[in-house]
């Protein structure tokens, strides 16, 4: 009976390290094909969508806005009306980023706020120019107002899209 403990035992410690050290062998074989992969191959891929970083963001103050319209109606200003999706981003160490996924094939402009105060609106002074930072798709100019629709406009296909937008205070 001793002698049947015994062989018992032995038999249940060479199984266990036998399975320890397969488990050993197959850790080592994953490390060492992944240390043979390139990193783009590691890398986590963006879904296909609108991916759009914040430039020059002056503040880690606030949220910054993104608002995606689909056409000219209410473009950039009644952004929550008229916006086909917006986004509210915290800033963290002055960078943001939008993402918009699931977005159909078309043409869109995008708009950009900077609402360091949090009070959901771009901050004007008394002449009506903007203390916050705003910007928009294409880098359009807004010199004497917001710019055109068209002026923002990019075609979108379907694809993975990645854009920067800056921010002008």
């Amino acid at each position: 009976m001793i002698d049947s403990d015994v062989r018992k035992s032995a038999l249940t410690a060479t199984i266990e390290n036998a399975r320890t050290q397969a488990v050993r062998c197959a850790a080592g074989c994953v490390m060492l094909l992944a240390g043979n992969l390139p990193a783009a191959a590691l890398a986590q891929t963006a879904c296909p969508g609108i991916h759009v970083k914040i430039l020059d963001i002056r503040s880690s103050t606030g949220a910054v806005a993104c608002a995606l319209f689909e056409s000219s109606v209410g473009f950039p200003t009644e952004y929550l009306h008229a916006a086909t999706q917006i986004m509210v981003i915290k800033v963290r160490d002055r960078q943001a980023r939008c993402d918009f996924e699931d977005i159909a094939p078309g043409s869109y402009a995008l708009a950009v706020v900077h609402d360091e105060n949090m009070n959901g609106k771009l901050d004007v002074n008394w002449l009506g120019i903007p203390v916050e930072g705003y910007g928009f798709s294409n880098d359009a100019s807004a010199l004497l107002g917001a710019p055109s629709f068209a002026a923002a406009s990019f075609p979108y296909g379907g694809e993975n899209l990645e854009m920067t937008v800056g921010l002008h205070y």
